[in-house]
């Protein structure tokens, strides 16, 4: 144990040296396989261009830093951090080549090796995390922590550090001034004046503290004992009590302000790959699919029922603005279509309609309204102002939703809340992904979501009606 506390930044060097291994044999291998003609405009300064290579390398890491060795990290973020190095390292290194006229390196050797390096780079990433994982479990690599302060907040913090057997960390136990819970905690080790002589006596790596505010002398000393010892010291906020999720902290000048999410779409260059990929994505469809869907589909929900090809309803956008929602027609004209939702063996549904709702193909011309701007390709799907204005009494969250633009689909619908919210329940559920996604937000994540839509195109969902 004492070798990993003072070798522990070596795990992340072995890591950087592994990857710049990678990359360089990825490199080496595609030049000598794509043949003289695709490499001849490098081969004279082969040596200048591999030493570019490797300071981008190190360039990208500045912005998408190594994070393997943290002790809680999930594969679909290691693959999704090793694409995004490899991307903005690819970028970089075209650029540089460019002004730096080290060689007109051709388009189609960049691609290969982007191509092949990303595959490769990703494996890698997720083999090393494997591995750390298992390092783990055998008892090395750990942090001894300990906590103090044995209320909800300190117990939650326990059970989370203890789910995962290889996230690293190795609890010594509790110090709380509370003696009747002796008996009741895993491992009651003391009260809270008692810490600094156990911290010393069993070199204890980091302190998590999650006493209440009104205990501000005992943390202001632990504090102090933390900075003179070298110990990392960890608060838990007490609003965490009432307020069970993660928080963004904000600095003004140098005040700390806790914000209630994370909102990755606020920053421009997100809000700029959506929006770019939203019109690309749109544009493709409306050019291609759709022209053939509108003459077939509008010719039998013509034959179907007579009314409009297109049915236009009122729906909740952005920030609440209300847009109109462009679908192919499911259902006979009825005077309901703005105040009933679409319910199972509905009667206003015309065959063909039944059949478009199952297979999503209604939901087609909302491509309209994604070039509009109206809504995106993947987002919380757009309510009818009824039902904003129902749910929006009732589910304190419901607002959170029209943060980002509506979308044709989104995290909610593929994760079984898609189709009749019978109960208050269902659409708490389907408001919880909305508000997850909007949270959680990332170009990978959108599309999964676009691929897992696709598939249950394909499948036929029961919920679709």
């Amino acid at each position: 144990m004492e070798f990993d506390k003072r070798h522990s930044y070596l795990i992340q060097w072995l890591i950087g040296i592994g990857d710049l291994v990678v990359l360089n044999i990825m490199f080496i291998v595609v030049y000598m396989l794509l043949g003289s003609f695709y490499t001849k405009a490098i081969a004279y300064n082969i040596r200048e261009v591999l030493l570019l290579l490797n300071f981008c390398y190190f360039l990208s890491l500045y912005f998408i830093p190594i994070q393997l060795h943290k002790s809680i990290v999930y594969l679909d973020k290691v693959v999704q951090r090793a694409c995004g190095l490899i991307t903005l390292l690819i970028f970089l290194f075209s650029t540089c080549l460019i002004f730096l006229n080290v060689g007109d390196v051709l388009a189609t050797f960049l691609l290969v090796y982007y191509v092949s390096t990303l595959v490769v780079f990703s494996c890698w990433r997720v083999c090393v995390r494997m591995l750390l994982k298992f390092y783990r479990r055998k008892g090395y690599n750990f942090k001894k922590v300990i906590i103090v302060g044995a209320g909800k907040n300190g117990m939650e913090l326990y059970r989370v550090m203890k789910d995962d057997i290889s996230s690293g960390f190795n609890i010594l136990g509790f110090f709380d001034d509370n003696l009747a819970l002796k008996d009741i905690l895993p491992n009651y080790l003391g009260t809270t004046d008692q810490v600094e002589k156990y911290a010393v006596e069993k070199d204890i790596d980091e302190i998590y503290c999650t006493l209440p505010g009104t205990n501000d002398e005992k943390i202001l000393r632990l504090l102090n004992f933390s900075e003179k010892n070298m110990i990392r010291f960890y608060m838990v906020p007490e609003i965490y009590r009432n307020i069970k999720k993660s928080m963004v902290m904000e600095i003004l000048e140098s005040i700390p302000l806790l914000t209630l999410r994370r909102e990755p779409l606020q920053a421009f260059y997100n809000r700029a790959l959506k929006r770019a990929f939203d019109i690309v994505f749109s544009l493709c469809i409306l050019c291609t699919i759709f022209p053939i869907l509108y003459i077939v589909i509008g010719f039998l929900i013509k034959r179907s029922s007579p009314g409009p090809i297109f049915f236009k309803q009122k729906r909740t956008g952005l920030y609440g603005r209300d847009f109109e929602c462009y679908k192919f027609r499911t259902m006979r004209v009825n005077a309901e279509a703005d105040t009933m939702q679409a319910v199972k063996d509905d009667p206003r549904k015309t065959k063909i309609g039944d059949f478009l709702r199952r297979t999503n193909l209604d939901e087609f011309p909302q491509f309209i309204n994604v070039l509009k701007g109206d809504m995106s390709v993947v987002g919380p799907r757009p309510h009818m102002l009824k039902h904003t204005e129902q749910y929006s009494a009732l589910i304190d969250k419901y607002m959170v939703r029209h943060l980002v633009k509506p979308g044709v689909t989104g995290w909610a619908q593929v994760t079984g809340y898609r189709g009749e919210t019978k109960t208050l329940e269902q659409m708490e559920g389907r408001v919880k992904r909305d508000v997850w996604y909007i949270e959680n937000w990332s170009f990978f994540l959108d599309l999964k979501i676009i691929v897992v839509t696709l598939l249950n195109m394909c499948r036929g969902e029961k919920n679709a009606y």
